[in-house]
């Protein structure tokens, strides 16, 4: 099946194909009788059944996504007929999986579907759109993977729906795709969406139709205008590789959905992206959004292309565990920044303001103190918006792979531009190369021999054994200096307890929820090695005074610590289940750092520097 896929996926499949196949396309038909309740009514069609049982499944994970989802709890009424409506006898053997014994050449399954979450995991239906993502939308035969899908669309004009997919219409309001993976990979918006295009010409002369699909409160001209915004990031991210990818029918479409209520959220897909905003319109949020748009299609190459072996093929049935997140969603949180400040919609400044926090996350969290990265990229089963509702204890034992990866490929990027005249571009589009553009899923290993070849193996070696591999962290002062920028402390001298998780005047511990009290409520773990955490203070524990005075919000105990110089001694009453206590907290300086610009320093920036930040931020675009 794997290699099924990749040959499937390179392959612009035409439509004539599925015509000429022996094999009989799944057919599964979706309508909206009851859309104001956030129902769909799904049919599908399996014919040419083998003689042996069929098992049927929801998926548990969706592509882009490494924790578990339950997709099967938001349906139900499933049931099973044959082609003239005669029940089946269908068992559900576990809460996503269905099993039919006994059944004719052509099996119908059809179900309901509850769908009231808009992001770019689940699915949302009401009279405004449809929102699929297909795993948390349709069933599947287990051991028919591979065969070719049609996907019928009912209903569009009781609702006035557009459809917007990376997949092919084939006829009516019907759309195929070449088999369960590709399927899978293909959100699609049913809404009276706006839309807006332009032409790429990529390298090799062919022309690649760039579209931006808008399903938002905004003006056409608005859409248009955030297009041309969008259009330059893309330049901007294809001048990192110096080619677009090849997609699959000439298209890559933005499948942008913004609205108050919603989840927002970016997921990245082989030949489209699903965004979903939480503002109330694109109007005036442009800058914000792009922040999403520019990682999202920068993983039309890194991860969807250049891809994990670890996520290979992808499998819906479970979480799927990859040593690799650093590098597939690390290294493209870094350049979805970078593109933006490259494309002239971020100063210099702002752009250290992003620099700090991928600098901050690495040097002080415990996390990354204690783990590799390769450990917080296994971790993602739980964080990545998995399904849970118990504390973990993630302030002290992780730090997302964004993050991590993030500050890893600043740190390379930085390094390979003052030790070899290179540039973090030239190591991605040498990994493309080898890797990405021909379809080979990765390892580590793979990584870093390419590093080795475009450096030495030397340095390779020592890089990913000391920041890989290992703990190790770099020299980023010395760094950030070749670029005029200056890493330094970010509140020197001033007195610091630690950071808390708080919920002022309720408190929530575990599965113990005591109600209204007064205090100030820890609420999450106290962060490891922070002042308030060696005085013993943790989830759970309210501190009703400090320093002799009366304690209501997270507010009034940092006025308290404000007042205080390094040193100083802070004594703190607290109640928690075992009943009253004090302690002492003995304040520290802050860790944290931040990142200024010699300017803003009041320093002179050198000939030197000027040029080397020049060439690291300046537009690529020729």
């Amino acid at each position: 099946m794997k290699k099924l896929f990749l040959i499937l996926v390179a392959t612009v499949f035409a439509v004539g194909s599925l015509a000429q196949s022996a094999v009989k396309p799944i057919f599964y038909a979706i309508s909206f009788p009851n859309a104001a309740h956030h129902e769909a009514e799904i049919v599908m069609t399996l014919s040419q059944t083998p003689a042996s049982a069929l098992v049927f499944r929801m998926s548990r994970s969706s592509a882009g996504r490494y924790a578990t989802h339950e997709f099967g709890k938001n349906i139900y009424n499933v049931k099973a007929t044959d082609v003239d409506g005669n029940a089946l006898d269908l068992k559900q053997i576990e809460g996503d999986v269905y099993e039919l014994t006994e059944h004719p050449e052509t099996v119908k399954i059809s179900y309901t579907l509850f769908a009231d979450w808009t992001d770019g995991t689940y699915a949302c239906i009401d009279p405004s759109h449809a929102h699929l993502n297909f795993p948390a939308v349709f069933i599947w035969t287990v051991g028919q993977e591979s065969r070719p899908i049609k996907v019928e669309f009912d209903d569009l004009d009781t609702y006035g729906w557009k459809v917007a997919t990376q997949l092919p219409h084939v006829g009516d309001n019907i759309y195929s795709a070449p088999n369960l993976q590709y399927l899978f990979d293909s959100p699609t918006e049913l809404s009276n969406f706006k839309e807006t295009s332009w032409p790429v010409v990529n390298t090799d002369g062919k022309t690649e139709k760039i579209n931006l699909v808008a399903h938002s409160d905004d003006s056409q001209e608005t859409i248009d205008n955030f297009g041309k915004m969008v259009q330059k990031v893309v330049l901007e991210e294809k001048a990192v590789y110096g080619e677009l990818p090849s997609y699959d029918y000439g298209e890559y479409t933005f499948l942008d959905d913004v609205y108050p209520t919603n989840s927002g959220d970016g997921m990245e897909h082989r030949n489209s992206t699903c965004i979903v905003e939480t503002d109330k319109q694109i109007a005036g949020n442009e800058i914000w959004e792009l922040s999403t748009f520019a990682h999202e299609y920068f993983h039309s190459w890194n991860v969807k292309r250049i891809r994990p072996k670890s996520l290979e093929p992808f499998d819906f049935t479970h979480a799927n565990m990859s040593n690799e997140l650093w590098f597939a969603e690390g290294f493209t949180q870094y350049y979805g920044e970078l593109a933006l400040e490259r494309a002239g919609f971020h100063s210099v400044d702002d752009y250290t303001h992003t620099l700090s926090g991928l600098i901050n996350s690495i040097l002080t969290s415990p996390g990354a103190a204690k783990f590799p990265e390769t450990q917080a990229s296994r971790y993602a089963v739980y964080a990545d918006n998995g399904v849970s509702i118990d504390p973990v204890n993630t302030t002290n034992m992780y730090l997302t792979y964004y993050y991590y990866g993030g500050a890893t490929a600043v740190a390379l990027d930085l390094r390979l531009r003052s030790e070899f005249n290179l540039t973090l571009d030239d190591y991605m589009k040498a990994v493309w190369l080898a890797l990405g553009k021909v379809q080979k899923p990765y390892t580590i290993p793979d990584l870093q021999k390419i590093l080795g070849k475009l450096t030495n193996p030397k340095f390779a070696n020592d890089f990913f054994a000391r920041y890989i591999y290992g703990i190790e962290k770099n020299n980023y002062t010395a760094l950030l200096d070749k670029a005029g920028l200056i890493l330094r402390k970010r509140a020197p001298g001033k007195a610091w307890a630690g950071s808390i998780g708080y919920n002022s005047g309720r408190m929530h511990s575990g599965n113990a929820n005591i109600g209204d009290t007064p205090g100030l409520a820890l609420q999450m773990s106290t962060l490891a090695g922070s002042p308030i955490y060696k005085a013993g203070l943790d989830a759970g524990d309210i501190i009703m005074k400090a320093d002799g005075k009366d304690i209501t919000d997270a507010k009034s105990f940092n006025d308290v610590v404000a007042s205080k110089n390094i040193g100083d001694k802070i004594v703190v009453d607290y109640k928690n289940r075992t009943g009253n206590h004090q302690t002492t907290i003995t304040l520290e300086e802050s860790p944290y750092v931040e990142v200024v610009t010699y300017e803003k320093a009041g320093k002179s920036l050198s000939a030197d520097q000027q040029t080397f930040r020049a060439n690291w931020l300046s537009s690529k675009i020729k």
